[in-house]
């Protein structure tokens, strides 16, 4: 037998290599977010800590921020327990899985395109609305909290659920089986089986609902109501833009990362789970609770409820913006082309793609980082960083970078490049979160059988990594682009109006109430997100080459991850 060779790109694979570019990424993330927060308390002055409790509108705004995202987890987790327990025990039910993927991209869908739904649903004209007023005899009104409430629910309540079925699903099997054979009922079932399986997703499940909901800018922008129903974000937002006070918006961005963190904090110490976003490797299994002819009816209209409340909104938006998906291309019948359209698009997509891009970069790294050796400091480090957007929310983050660059932001294109920085920031957890599985799924056996060949650096990534990696990088490219591409917090502190992006073109149709235009325009991005995603599957998916059956090796070496 020959002598294996030693690749020349071996030094690329020694853990000095692997662990020094993650430990890189995460030392930026701390300065970038160090820097920020610094800014906003060194470049201002602070006003009187007092303040909070002695003026009457930060009071109001802070109270009403932790009340709304107080209740919107509420309603979010009591609306996703029953569906989670639902589709675990009925995996037959018709298009399961077509729902399972709607409900994980209830965490790309623009907020912005959601919310123009929402009022068409829910709205002073909408269809809910009429049935409320003329069939029950109710007084509805979107806006303000009840607004808001919703359209958390409507995110957040689809992603809950589907986090909560993946802990139920992961349950151990030999507890099913007891079960099973004890023919054990749905109130037992619960107890012994589901709530062991969820409690320990919870917390950080709790937490993550409760960051998303009180850091929500573009919900709270567009159905807030009034300074009543206003938020921290949307106060900070105001701070800047409007009124000129950094130190008020310092005040109050301070006071958001002390009541998030110590969130995080205490969601750690009750024991913080990985398992925060959906993953499609488990398999769904029946229980006996749910096998009767009544269960099943009962289930499946519980199930149809829960669609149509998915589903209305985009259907409103889809029978809405179709029929003026003309108008907004061509206006007043002209074959030139909506500049205003296409120059927001082509602004859109100009930050979405390098963000989502420099998302999975850097969680390829951390992730290729935190795989060296023990778990040392250092590796923890770069774990902990990895999920700092997550504490420092991305208005709170740009605020403080806007403060601390703009005597040189000279140009609005240096504004999209750091809008860019702070979205692929953004995204990071979610991403890191896709590919932390199938990075780790090679095998102990398969690697030490790669270290005894001499298959490194390269070759390693190549014939190893790369066809158990393929498909979940396309997926995280197209969360991590989706994620970008909807934003709308930060591109409204930086970006200008006459230069808009098509969330930011979304909201300014809607504040001039041409509902149509922005109807179409919503259709327009979720075209566009559809295509993204459409073109990133077909990219993570390898090309069948003649010969090749279901029984090869190359199948075998790529799972499904996504």
């Amino acid at each position: 037998m020959s002598t294996p060779i030693r690749h020349s790109a071996a030094p690329f694979s020694q853990p000095g290599w692997r662990l020094w570019p993650g430990l890189a990424i995460a030392s930026a993330l701390i300065v970038l977010a160090m820097a920020g927060l610094g800014a906003l308390v060194w470049e201002t002055s602070l006003p009187d800590m007092s303040q909070l409790w002695r003026s009457r509108y930060l009071r109001t705004v802070v109270i009403f921020t932790a009340w709304q995202a107080f209740l919107s987890v509420a309603l979010s987790l009591l609306v996703a327990l029953p569906v989670a327990r639902i589709l675990a025990r009925q995996p037959a039910f018709p298009g399961r899985a077509v729902l399972l993927r709607l409900m994980e991209l209830s965490l790309v869908l623009p907020s912005i395109v959601a919310v123009s739904g929402l009022v068409s649903v829910y709205g002073r004209q909408g269809w809910f609305t009429g049935f409320a007023n003329d069939w029950l005899g109710a007084s509805w009104n979107l806006y303000g909290i009840n607004g808001i409430v919703l359209a958390h629910v409507f995110f957040n309540a689809p992603l809950a659920a589907r986090i909560l079925l993946q802990g139920i699903e992961g349950a151990p099997a030999s507890q099913r089986r007891v079960a099973a054979q004890l023919g054990l009922g749905r109130w037992w079932y619960w107890r012994a089986v589901e709530w062991p399986a969820i409690k320990p997703v919870l917390p950080g499940l709790a937490a993550l609902v409760f960051t998303l909901c009180f850091t929500s800018f573009a919900i709270v922008m567009t159905l807030g109501g009034g300074p009543a129903a206003t938020t921290i974000e949307v106060a900070i937002y105001q701070s800047l833009r409007f009124e000129f006070d950094a130190g008020q918006a310092a005040l109050l961005a301070m006071v958001q990362l002390f009541i998030c963190g110590f969130l995080w904090w205490l969601a750690a110490r009750r024991g913080l789970t990985a398992s925060l976003l959906p993953d499609r490797r488990v398999a769904a299994h029946r229980s006996k609770a749910g096998s009767s002819v009544w269960a099943r009816i009962c289930d499946g209209a519980a199930l149809g409820l829960f669609v149509l409340f998915l589903l209305m909104p985009l259907i409103a938006i889809f029978l809405r913006g179709l029929p003026g998906m003309g108008a907004a291309f061509f206006p007043q019948g002209s074959f030139s082309g909506n500049p205003a359209l296409l120059d927001a698009t082509l602004r859109s997509l100009a930050i979405a793609l390098p963000a989502g891009l420099m998302s999975v970069s850097a969680a390829l790294l951390i992730l290729a980082s935190g795989s060296v050796g023990a778990k040392s400091a250092l590796t923890r480090l770069t774990s902990v960083a990895a999920y700092l957007p997550l504490m420092v929310p991305p208005l709170v983050l740009g605020t403080g970078l806007f403060l601390l660059f703009r005597p040189s932001l000279g140009s609005s294109n240096q504004g999209l490049i750091l809008v860019t920085l702070i979205n692929a920031m953004m995204a990071l957890p979610f991403v890191l979160q896709m590919l932390r599985g199938p990075m780790g799924s090679l095998d102990l056996g398969s690697r030490q059988q790669a270290d005894q060949l001499g298959v490194l650096g390269w070759y390693r990534w190549r014939w190893l990594h790369w066809p158990r990696l393929r498909r979940p990088l396309a997926l995280a490219m197209a969360y991590g682009t989706g994620l970008s591409l909807g934003d709308f917090g930060v591109i409204a502190l930086f970006g200008s109006p006459g230069h808009p992006t098509l969330p930011v073109l979304l909201y300014q149709q809607l504040g001039s109430y041409r509902i149509d235009a922005a109807a179409a325009t919503g259709l327009w991005l979720i075209l566009i997100l559809l295509a993204l995603f459409s073109l990133f599957n077909r990219l993570g998916t390898p090309a069948r080459k003649p010969g090749w059956t279901t029984n090869s090796p190359r199948t075998v070496t790529e799972p499904e991850h996504a």
